[in-house]
C-alpha cells in the first residue's frame, strides 16, 4: 500500500524552536505508523523562493499538509486573534501558554473551522517581541522618532509602532531578510528567537527588551485533507500535535535566556527597560489599545489572566 505522504512547511532555520517542534511531530508520527506514512519537513520555504505569507495557501492547495504561521495572518477571519496584536496585554508567559492549550485555544480552533478552510492543531509560542535597531539605544518612545521599522503585515501592529514614534514598513519576513543589510530599515521587532536565528543581531547592535507584544503561531492543516485520512491517522495527528505543541512551549520558555547568553556584548548592546520605561511605551500606545479593545468581547481578556 502506498504510504500517506505528509509534508510540513515552515520559514525558519533548523535550530529554531518551531522547526524543532515540527521535526518532533514528524518523528512521533513516523514512530507510530512506520511505513504507512512518509513525512517531509520543508523547514524554510524562503530558500525555495517562497514567502512565509504563502504557507497557508500552500496548505490550502495541497502543496504541503501542515505549516506554522503567525496568527496575524488569520485575524481577518478570526477577529478574536486580534487580542494577540494589542500592546502590553500579555504579561505572563505561563498564563498565555495555559490559554493556548485551554479554553482560548478551543475557541480559536472552533472559529478557524467556521471561518477558514483550516484545522488548528495548536497555538505555538512566538514569544515576547522586542525592538532591535542599528542607529541608537532605545529606552523611551522619543528614541523611536523617525526610525523606519520593519513589522509584520498587520495594520494594527503598524498603528502601535506609529504610536511609539516609528515609521512602520509592513513586509513579509522573506523581503526583510533579503534587505536587512540595506538602508531601507533602521529597526525591526521580533521575538529573540527570530532576531538571532534570522541573523538580525549581525546588523543591529541595539536590542531593547520591550516586550511590547506577544506572538503566536498557528499550527494548521487543511480540514478537507484532514478528513481524508483514516480515522486512526486523524486521531494520531490530533494527539501528537498536542504533544509537539507542549514541546514547542517548553523550548520557547527556555530560549530567551539561551539567546541572550549567545550574544557577544562587544557586538550587541542589550537594553533591559525599567518598569517606568516600559510604562512610558504602554502609555504611548494606550490610544491604540483603547480603540481596538472596544471591538473585542471583554471576556477574551480573562484568558490572559494568570
Amino acid at each position: 500500500m502506498k504510504p500517506i505522504a505528509l509534508k510540513f512547511g515552515g520559514y525558519q532555520e533548523p535550530a529554531s524552536i518551531h522547526n524543532r517542534a515540527a521535526g518532533r511531530f514528524g518523528e512521533l508520527l513516523t514512530r507510530k505508523f512506520g511505513d504507512r506514512i512518509s513525512f517531509e519537513l520543508i523547514g524554510n520555504v524562503l530558500k525555495i523562493g517562497r514567502s512565509s505569507g504563502e504557507l497557508a495557501a500552500m496548505v490550502e492547495n495541497g502543496e504541503i499538509d501542515f505549516c506554522y504561521l503567525s496568527t496575524v495572518r488569520f485575524a481577518k477571519w478570526v477577529p478574536e486573534l486580534k487580542l494577540l496584536e494589542l500592546p502590553f496585554v500579555v504579561k505572563d508567559r505561563e498564563a498565555i501558554s495555559a490559554a493556548f492549550t485551554g479554553s482560548f485555544g478551543d475557541l480559536i480552533r472552533r472559529r478557524m473551522r467556521e471561518s477558514t478552510p483550516y484545522r488548528l492543531l495548536g497555538l505555538w509560542d512566538n514569544g515576547f517581541r522586542h525592538f532591535t535597531n542599528k542607529v541608537r539605544l532605545i529606552r523611551k518612545p522619543a528614541d523611536c522618532q523617525g526610525l523606519r521599522i520593519r513589522c509584520q503585515t498587520s495594520d494594527l501592529h503598524a498603528e502601535v509602532f506609529r504610536a511609539f514614534g516609528f515609521e512602520p514598513i509592513p513586509v513579509d519576513v522573506k523581503q526583510f531578510i533579503e534587505e536587512i543589510a540595506s538602508s531601507r530599515f533602521d529597526a525591526q521587532e521580533n521575538p529573540l528567537t527570530n532576531t538571532y536565528n534570522f541573523g538580525v543581531h549581525n546588523y543591529h547592535r541595539y536590542i531593547t527588551l520591550s516586550g511590547h507584544l506577544f506572538g503566536a503561531a498557528a499550527f494548521i492543516c487543511k480540514e478537507k485533507r484532514y478528513q481524508s485520512w483514516p480515522q486512526d491517522v486523524r486521531a494520531a495527528v490530533d494527539s501528537l500535535a498536542s504533544e509537539a505543541t507542549a514541546y514547542q512551549h517548553q523550548l520557547a520558555a527556555a530560549e530567551d535566556a539561551e539567546i541572550l547568553a549567545k550574544l557577544d556584548p562587544s557586538e550587541n548592546e542589550v537594553i533591559s527597560l525599567t518598569d517606568a520605561e516600559r510604562a512610558a511605551f504602554a502609555e504611548a500606545s494606550q490610544c491604540v489599545l483603547d480603540k481596538h479593545r472596544k471591538e473585542l468581547d471583554p471576556k477574551l481578556f480573562a484568558y490572559l489572566e494568570a
